[in-house]
């Protein structure tokens, strides 16, 4: 759905060379959002855990 919506998006400038600009612009944006989601992907595990750790630890202080 994301490609079809660039993909309409690129097609819709192709001709014009005026929007050429916004075209790499969008394809800089696209670039950043993939970028971003494989990083989240492969950090978010580790986050899970720090945050589970201080649950943890939070919960251990209350309690004693």
């Amino acid at each position: 759905m994301i490609l079809e919506t660039v993909m309409n998006f690129l097609n819709k400038f192709q001709s014009d060379e005026e929007g050429q600009g916004m075209v790499e612009y969008a394809l800089i944006l696209v670039l950043v959002s993939v970028v971003a989601i494989v990083i989240l992907g492969t950090v978010g595990d580790n986050i899970v855990g720090v945050f589970t750790d201080i649950s943890s630890g939070l919960g251990g202080a209350a309690t004693s």
